[in-house]
């Protein structure tokens, strides 16, 4: 149908009945409109389902509803990559490929997790200021492990970011230690797989797609993930269908909660694909605030006036580092 449109395209040209390039325009950019709408309801969507399964309708485990996320994302990676086509399949070449993508994933498992549990003892607004300080732990990683310094305007931005936290940190009303253990460990390891994937799969014959990357990690990191459910978390299978019989509501809770943490991931792709990588990060820095305001007005968790300046003193420290980040590279090139 598609290869069929494209070659009738120039003889509807000549005869008037293609829209013409104002209207090609105006309808392009509502589909990149509601792309970013997609991304902003997707990310903000499962932040507030895990947030509500974990903390208050009482499913607490963090372990395998990662799992179920992961699993999701197996499925329907295979769906979009194998029958709709969205981008070409790529292959593994080799073992050493595979045990890359394998690390990856281990890694991916970890943040998932502590971000998860995180979710069980913080307020999401917490959860959002702190893991704002992403850019943070990627300069340190990036530092430590390739050895790749910054400018000084670069590092001097990031002050901000870790100020603001020290703030908000120190007035947060529902501090809790083990929770902002786990979600510094969560925001730590998110960076750490930024750093490692690009000094992994830097050759051309091992670069994957984003897409490609997920339908390879997901399974494996749900493969981790089952032996620690397990022995943590019990017979979790057994537990959810004694919940299923009393309460229904929970399968569609679990199934749609899976769903949007792979929407997550395809808005993401398609973002990327519409506008641009620094676009994307300018979103989510303002998707931090709105995820912010919108998890404050529905769980009603308090606030304080100094939090919020801090998370505030946060999100410009970020912004001032891409900023930083943007003329550092182009002075170097």
């Amino acid at each position: 149908m598609i290869k069929s449109w494209i070659f009738r395209r120039p003889h509807q040209e000549m005869y008037g009945t293609v829209p013409m390039a104002s209207d090609r325009s105006s309808r392009r950019n509502l589909l990149t409109a509601l792309i970013i709408a997609s991304w902003y309801l997707s990310n903000i969507g499962v932040l507030l389902l895990n947030k509500y399964l974990l903390s208050f309708y009482g499913y607490r485990y963090p372990i395998f509803l990662t799992m179920l996320h992961m699993l999701s994302c197996a499925a329907y990676s295979y769906v979009a990559i194998n029958f709709l086509e969205i981008v070409p399949l790529q292959h593994i070449h080799s073992k050493r490929q595979f045990l890359k993508i394998f690390a990856l994933s281990a890694i991916f498992c970890f943040s998932v997790v502590c971000g998860n549990t995180s979710l069980r003892y913080l307020p999401v607004s917490f959860n959002q200021a702190i893991g704002a300080t992403t850019p943070f732990f990627t300069a340190i990683f990036a530092f430590i492990i390739t050895c790749k310094k910054e400018s000084a305007e670069v590092y001097l931005a990031l002050m901000p970011v870790v100020f603001g936290i020290v703030l908000a940190t120190n007035s947060e009303p529902l501090f809790h230690l083990f929770g902002f253990l786990v979600c510094i460990g969560s925001t730590a390891g998110r960076a750490l797989k930024s750093v490692v994937q690009g000094i992994l799969l830097t050759s051309e014959a091992e670069k994957l797609h984003s897409m490609n990357l997920l339908l390879y990690m997901a399974p494996m990191a749900a493969l981790i993930l089952l032996p620690f459910t397990l022995y943590i978390e019990g017979n979790i299978a057994a537990v959810t269908i004694e919940k299923a019989r009393g309460d229904p509501f929970i399968i569609f809770l679990l199934i749609g909660n899976a769903t949007v943490a792979y929407l997550v991931n395809l808005t993401n792709f398609l973002v990327t694909k519409h506008t641009s990588a620094l676009t994307l990060q300018v979103l989510g820095n303002a998707k931090a605030a709105v995820a912010v305001v919108v998890s404050v007005l529905i769980f009603r968790n308090p606030v304080t006036v100094m939090g919020m300046t801090g998370f505030g003193v946060t999100i410009m420290g970020v912004v001032l580092y891409s900023e930083a980040r943007k003329r550092s590279k182009i002075t170097s090139h």
